[in-house]
């Protein structure tokens, strides 16, 4: 199965490294990141679940649930986050999804054959809290993830959800952001009372609005 921008996230139920959990169950309400990782004691995805586990406030600020997978087992999995916990000063406390027979990587594709047969690639989805998957990104097992451009670009999706905007090139929160063509500039005047600037009849700014 291949997962697109814009399909709802599959459901499902798994053992993980606090118990049972039922995908949708655990998003609840929320934002939600899916992530997989080639496999428990690797060195890239040790310093990844322990950066991610540091951004806990950050992801709670945005009403975001994390969840991880590997096709590893409950136990190692278990063994793997007191060893993260220790190398990388943290308490990792979101689950890790145990995937042995690689049901759930396969039903989020994502197991990429001509990188590995076996292990998982380093994918990354944002779900909303309507389970659309919104954004899909994939590195190569050497590579670890940027989490701060995971961040950067789930208060674009929030902000956009919120508000009749596009977020800029680099965009950081706090920026100005772009009114969409199709919305005309005399509608923006009334929609954004902080000010239009007009650089083309296609390209014009605002202020961020919720700041």
């Amino acid at each position: 199965m291949s997962i697109k921008l814009g399909d709802t996230a599959p459901n499902f139920q798994a053992e993980t490294s606090v118990g049972d959990i039922d995908f949708y169950n655990y998003l609840g309400d929320s934002w939600g990141i899916l992530f997989s990782h080639p496999a428990d004691y690797t060195p890239v995805c040790t310093t990844e679940l322990g950066f991610t586990s540091k951004l806990k406030p950050e992801f709670e600020k945005r009403n975001t649930q994390v969840i991880a997978l590997s096709v590893d087992g409950v136990e190692d999995h278990q063994n793997w986050i007191r060893d993260i916990n220790e190398t990388q000063n943290t308490d990792v406390q979101f689950p890790i999804i145990a995937d042995k027979e690689r049901k759930i990587s396969e039903l989020y594709d994502f197991i990429h054959p001509n990188a590995s047969a076996t292990a998982t690639v380093r994918s990354l989805l944002i779900i909303d809290p309507d389970k659309k998957v919104r954004l899909i990104i994939t590195y190569p097992a050497s590579t670890g993830r940027n989490f701060v451009e995971i961040i950067r670009v789930l208060d674009s999706l929030q902000l956009v959800d919120s508000h009749k905007v596009a977020t800029p090139v680099n965009w950081e929160n706090g920026e100005d952001v772009i009114i969409p063509p199709s919305i005309s500039t005399e509608d923006a005047i009334k929609i954004f009372p902080k000010g239009v600037t007009e650089i083309k009849p296609y390209l014009r700014y605002t202020p961020q609005p919720n700041t």
